[in-house]
């Protein structure tokens, strides 16, 4: 039973509506707790203690939710002002458990807008052991995170894990890969969110036509430009930026072209991408026409399209127009931006303006090794390459790495100017750097190897790599060539059959090398490979073949490769006219010439050097003139040592010897040793020994270790029957440790070369070929022609000099492609010295005798021996 107090207490409400008693103590927060007054009875103050029991583990229970409440308000607070400590602090001091998700979305957000992946990764921690479901939204801030702070394969496997349909993540991802290169895995992902039916956006395929456009995948490419158009993405912006971009990466210029018309609205990205595209496909000329049309259009420009115009402006050579870019881009405050100056640097050096690129390079706040190789590349290209070096070791003392294209850069530099020691500099670095297994790199080392005449070194680079391109191939079989080295260029021609396919460049290096061997058939078989491939369509191929056919003596065939060309260059005209003199064709030469210049295409330097040697092989002393004078007041020209040579060489050759001299006097240039050599060879064809010892000093201080010179004069001596100035001179000779080049003589027959010496027995038709020249030597006699016995160079009796004579190696050569080759076939024959005088003489008469033609190719010329006259009608 209750007993109740006497006195009833008041009763009032809380703010919460609650009734409480009068000596009841209101809490702070809508809590209350009870005392006991000293009136109540024992039952009731029992009632009391067992009512505050309960409410005081109320209390307990709603303040524990009030203070978990307030923690995660406070720490999305503290998210919302980026204050990253704050909320890991007091994450720290909350219980785990109780953490909201919503707060572990904000904190994760903050971690991958401030790219904190430390602290986010702690959270993922607490998220995996608090046993936090990581799924839709949670797993997305998660994804992120990870991919947003560079741990893409961390952000991939929680994507790959949660169930996402959101078109975010996914271009994420997508672009992240793009970024490092990924592109198949970007497209991977593109044609799982189409299995998975993932509605796409604009972004999705602005990225994926990137990717298609770096992996050159023309017809995929083409099958998502429908796949779009479907979906009805044909009029966004982006995505026409991005297909413009793709179809000008894959060279379809003008399917980008109509996507631009029938943009309606472009924006500044559609010209830059237009302007950019142009340029990329090396028609710059398009996009500055673009940029104009911006301009008055009322387009406002950004940094891309001034980037792009500068690099268009580099490509066209337009300095006026990239200073007045520079000036506007210094208004515009693009300054300062990298890509900016390092396409003026590259235009200014491009267009040999390196004053203006040494400013912009000596004001740049921030240079990367772009900046450094453009420089570099510029001082090479002007021939400093001194100044490239020590540019090169400036940037390593920086702190600028270098890579791949300043390496090469550098390398290319050296080539340029034959500075083999700083070449082996470099490829120490290369190794020290581990760079060498690096394609581009192995092939530039190779290419300065060559260049630099070291072949030795470039096949030890060649034989070293793992894995090489046609570049590699083409590299060395061309540095071959041009070392004077046929011999390896054709077998590594032929060996590079078995592992590369050749294209048509490495044509073009290949014939060089039947050219310098007069291997007329293996060049023939080559032309039958160009031929089957279609390489004859390159006009550096067919330039190429027409110089091989020249060299080989089949002039005909070269003019009518000539006459194939549809498009002639000036090269193609020069190597013409270089045939038609090296034939001792001077008129056709001439013809030729003229018909250069009404085509249209003005000669240079070169095809003047070669139209003066085609007159000096002719004996065309007027014509001589007129080209040399045309040269220097019609066409501005400087006469340099080459053309002054050949004017000599046309004094020479007509007997004018002492105008030769006084020619030489005259010049504006020192004269070198091929200058004095030339009229030193005039003595010869017109005896003036006095003169040819005054010449030979000049020669023998320029230079002293040139053993031909000192032969030459030797024969001159001998010629005059001077054998005490012989003996003299060859004692001279072994004073100094010259040694003479021997002649030799070779002749190709059914593919196989034979090699002749003078006074060779060696051959396995020596008996024949000596038998079949005596009987020459005596049918000679019989018929008047006697032995030029001045030319045996040897103090003995005539029979002793005319047996010597029998010898020469032209003359053995000459035998055995009659003995050999069918009746009626040309003999064709190389020596590599100037024929002697008795071996043209008989030459003359076999052309007669044995009713063929004979072509001699000596070091000097073509002489075509047909019915008993040479082509070259005693000029040479």
């Amino acid at each position: 039973m209750l007993l109740i107090s006497q006195t009833t207490p008041n009763l009032w409400v809380s703010p919460h509506n609650q009734i409480h008693r009068e000596n009841s103590l209101p809490y702070s927060n809508g809590f209350i707790f009870f005392r006991p007054s000293s009136k109540t009875p024992l039952v009731l103050s029992n009632l009391y203690h067992s009512c505050a029991a309960v409410g005081t583990s109320v209390l307990l229970n709603e303040t524990t939710d009030y203070k978990i409440r307030n923690h995660n308000i406070e720490i999305c607070r503290f998210c919302e002002l980026c204050d990253l400590r704050s909320a890991m602090e007091l994450i720290d001091q909350s219980p785990k458990a109780d953490l909201e998700l919503r707060t572990y979305c904000s904190v994760l957000q903050l971690c991958a807008d401030l790219k904190s992946i430390q602290d986010g990764k702690r959270i993922h921690s607490i998220i995996r052991s608090n046993g936090v479901e990581i799924d839709g939204v949670l797993g997305s801030k998660l994804v992120f995170l990870y991919v947003t702070c560079g741990d893409l394969r961390e952000g991939r496997r929680l994507f790959d894990k949660v169930a996402n349909d959101k078109v975010f993540l996914w271009n994420l991802l997508m672009s992240e890969y793009a970024k490092i290169g990924s592109f198949r895995e970007s497209l991977f992902l593109f044609k799982r969110m189409r299995e998975l039916g993932i509605e796409m956006n604009s972004y999705t395929f602005s990225c994926v036509m990137k990717c298609y456009a770096a992996l050159g995948r023309v017809e995929e490419g083409e099958g998502v430009h429908g796949y779009l158009l479907r979906l009805g993405f044909g009029s966004y912006n982006t995505v026409v930026n991005s297909l413009i971009a793709f179809y000008f990466k894959c060279k379809r210029v003008e399917t980008a072209r109509k996507l631009f018309d029938g943009l309606g609205d472009r924006d500044v990205i559609s010209w830059n991408s237009m302007i950019s595209g142009y340029v990329s496909n090396c028609l710059p000329d398009k996009g500055l026409e673009l940029f104009k049309q911006m301009l008055l259009l009322g387009i406002n420009t950004d940094l891309a399209t001034v980037v792009s115009v500068v690099a268009g402006c580099s490509y066209t050579g337009m300095l006026l127009l990239g200073r007045t870019l520079h000036g506007y881009a210094v208004k515009a405050s693009f300054v300062r931006e990298l890509t900016l100056n390092n396409s003026l640097l590259d235009m200014y050096s491009k267009s040999g303006d390196l004053n203006s690129a040494v400013r912009v390079f000596e004001t740049m706040h921030e240079r990367s090794v772009v900046s450094w190789t453009s420089m570099i590349a510029g001082y090479a290209r002007e021939g400093l390459s001194d100044r490239s070096i020590s540019l090169f070791h400036e940037m390593e003392k920086e702190g600028i790495s270098p890579d791949i294209f300043a390496i090469t850069t550098i390398l290319h530099a050296c080539a340029c100017t034959g500075l083999l020691e700083n070449g082996k500099d470099i490829h120490n670095y290369i190794k020290e750097n581990k760079m060498q297994s690096d394609l581009f790199v192995s092939n530039a080392l190779m290419d300065m190897y060559a260049k630099c005449g070291s072949m030795g070194d470039a096949h030890s680079v060649f034989s070293e790599m793992q894995v090489k391109d046609i570049v590699s191939w083409n590299t060395m079989i061309g540095g071959y060539s041009k070392n004077s080295l046929p011999n390896e260029a054709l077998n590594l021609f032929f060996e590079m059959q078995h592992n590369t396919k050749a294209n048509g460049i490495t044509m073009a290096c290949i014939l060089p090398a039947c050219a310098s061997l007069a291997a007329l058939e293996r060049g023939r078989e080559i032309h039958g490979h160009i031929l089957r491939n279609r390489f004859a369509l390159d006009r550096h191929v067919a330039n190429a073949l027409v110089d091989m056919y020249v060299k080989c003596g089949a002039l005909g065939l070269a003019r009518l490769i000539f006459d194939m060309i549809p498009k002639k260059d000036l090269v193609s005209w020069t190597v013409m006219i270089a045939g038609y003199g090296m034939h001792g064709y001077g008129s056709e030469a001439i013809a030729a010439f003229s018909e250069m210049r009404n085509s249209g295409i003005e000669p240079d330097e070169v095809s003047f050097i070669s139209i003066l040697y085609a007159c000096s092989h002719s004996g065309l002393l007027d014509e001589g003139w007129e080209f040399f004078n045309m040269m220097r007041n019609n066409c501005d020209i400087v006469p340099k040592l080459e053309h002054y040579a050949c004017m000599v060489d046309l004094l020479a050759r007509t007997g004018n010897l002492l105008k030769a001299y006084r020619f030489i006097e005259m010049m504006p240039i020192e004269p070198d040793a091929t200058i004095w050599g030339a009229l030193l060879c005039g003595c010869r064809t017109y005896p003036d020994v006095k003169l040819a010892e005054k010449v030979a000093e000049h020669v023998f201080e320029l230079e002293p270790e040139n053993t031909g010179y000192y032969v030459l004069l030797a024969n001159i001596y001998a010629e005059a029957e001077k054998w005490e100035e012989v003996k003299r001179l060859r004692e001279r000779i072994g004073r100094r440790g010259l040694k003479k080049n021997p002649g030799c003589t070779w002749i190709e027959i059914k593919g196989k070369v034979h090699i002749f010496v003078a006074g060779d027995s060696s051959h396995p038709q020596a008996n024949k070929i000596k038998l079949l020249l005596k009987r020459m030597r005596t049918r000679m006699k019989e018929e008047g022609y006697f032995p030029k016995v001045r030319y045996a160079l040897i103090k003995a009796d005539d029979m002793e000099k005319e047996m010597a004579l029998c010898g020469h190696s032209e003359k053995l050569a000459m035998a055995l492609g009659i003995l050999s080759l069918p009746p009626g076939k040309t003999v064709r024959v190389t020596k590599n010295l100037r024929v002697c005088g008795d071996c043209h003489e008989m030459a003359k008469f076999m052309s007669k005798v044995v009713k063929r033609e004979v072509i001699l190719r000596d070091s000097n010329r073509f002489h075509h021996f047909k019915d008993g006259s040479c082509s070259c009608r005693g000029h040479w």
